[in-house]
């Protein structure tokens, strides 16, 4: 069975009930990553802090502690969304060594309900574009058809689960920038209406109208 067809809600069933590992499904993921890496989905891949949650979730599930929904889940996170120890981007070479001290509030419930962060995505450069052509640290390419773009600013997010590098994805929308890419990559994106996220921990391109939002393969 090729694990990275499955959606979010497959791959959290079978961890949960023994039939595969966090850290296979992970290990897995991470080995997509690296054959794929020339879609540029990504611009940091946690392998280290991925796979010792990974880990760490296979002690809780083998020893019956309680996991959260999303335990063992490989989960991405746009590049201008803080996650804890890792770099925060925002596809801008002048941040290109920037470690975000903290959690954004919306990645520190992603953690506490089990997911396994593996990795920050590729962007529009703050988050400023609609192709994903804008990053300084290359273009994203389009899994369904490689000559197109991926739309954006969020193509990274919405390329990585077209391709199975990741089961779901955060990105930010202002004026489309989720909605627009998951359309572009054949994958499912939504905006939550203001205020139903919080945006703490997010590089804001135009503050208040920027919504954190999932990416998925299904509804």
């Amino acid at each position: 069975m090729d694990l990275s067809t499955l959606t979010l809600k497959e791959i959290s069933g079978k961890i949960a009930c023994g039939e595969v590992t966090a850290t296979e499904v992970t290990e897995n993921i991470l080995l997509r990553i690296e054959r794929e890496k020339q879609l540029n989905a990504y611009i940091t891949v946690c392998r280290e802090s991925a796979l010792r949650c990974a880990y760490e979730t296979d002690k809780k599930i083998a020893a019956g502690e309680k996991t959260g929904p999303l335990a063992g889940v490989p989960v991405a996170v746009k590049d201008n969304i803080a996650v804890k120890d890792e770099r925060m981007t925002c596809a801008s070479a002048f941040l290109k060594n920037y470690i975000s001290p903290y959690d954004a509030t919306a990645v520190e419930k992603l953690k506490n309900a089990g997911a396994v962060i593996i990795g920050k995505t590729n962007m529009d450069e703050f988050a400023m574009g609609a192709s994903n052509k804008n990053s300084a640290y290359g273009s994203v390419k389009n899994p369904l058809f490689r000559d197109c773009v991926p739309g954006g600013s969020s193509g990274g997010s919405a390329a990585a689960v077209s391709a199975g590098l990741c089961y779901a994805a955060l990105g930010t929308d202002t004026g489309g920038s989720v909605r627009q890419p998951s359309s572009f990559c054949g994958v499912v994106g939504l905006k939550p209406t203001y205020s139903a996220v919080s945006r703490y921990g997010v590089t804001a391109f135009a503050s208040s109208l920027d919504q954190i939002g999932p990416v998925t393969r299904t509804v």
